[in-house]
């Protein structure tokens, strides 16, 4: 029953943004009443720091899928590119501000993760594409790396891209390109240019 509450949880935080779903919501939902769902979760905070979890670890799980299915750093950014767009179908644009205003403990928890593993991934994909020639040799691994985080999350400040004009994957695949563009050798950027078509192709 707990793995169930909090996966419908977070399924209902992704699709409709954190604020806007109360304990009643989840427990109707669910089929249940909100004394069951106490039973396994102090408070609100704690199901958003659960449903906090579940995202972190498909993200690292995937990303290191990425890494393991790919055949070059350029080709790790397109499957990450294609994560993303599964994501974004979900994912409802006040979902980081949501988190960021009225779950501090989880945004921590959210933000520890940012900062560690997926600079990491950021970093580590960067000195790949150096090692294959694909990425300029005289790129600043760690700078990139923090810019390419916080230009991540960028879409989700609905002053800047209002959902109303803005789509969260097409906003994010504009951003990516830039900076992949910006990134990458000659070699690097053929490879760009076959990824793109065969997406275009599928």
């Amino acid at each position: 029953m707990q793995e169930r509450i909090l996966a419908k949880s977070h399924e209902l935080f992704m699709r409709y943004g954190i604020r806007s779903i109360s304990m009643d919501e989840i427990a109707a939902h669910l089929g249940i009443s909100k004394k069951t769902i106490y039973q396994f979760y102090a408070d609100k905070d704690a199901l958003v720091e659960g449903a906090v979890g579940i995202e972190i670890n498909s993200t690292e799980k995937e990303c290191r899928s990425h890494r393991e299915k790919s055949e070059n750093a350029v080709h790790e950014i397109f499957l990450a590119m294609d994560m993303m767009k599964e994501m974004f179908k979900m994912m409802n644009p006040s979902v980081i501000y949501d988190l960021e205003k009225y779950h501090p403990k989880a945004f921590k928890k959210f933000n520890e993760h940012k900062s560690r593993f997926m600079y990491d991934v950021m970093k580590d994909n960067i000195e790949r594409g150096k090692k294959e020639e694909l990425y300029r040799e005289e790129a600043h691994s760690d700078i990139l790396a923090k810019f390419r985080l916080s230009s991540m999350f960028v879409v989700f400040n609905t002053d800047l891209f209002p959902p109303s004009k803005y789509g969260l994957f097409d906003t994010s695949l504009e951003i990516l390109e830039h900076f992949l563009f910006g990134l990458t050798t000659a070699k690097g950027q053929k490879l760009i240019h076959k990824y793109k078509l065969q997406r275009q192709k599928k």
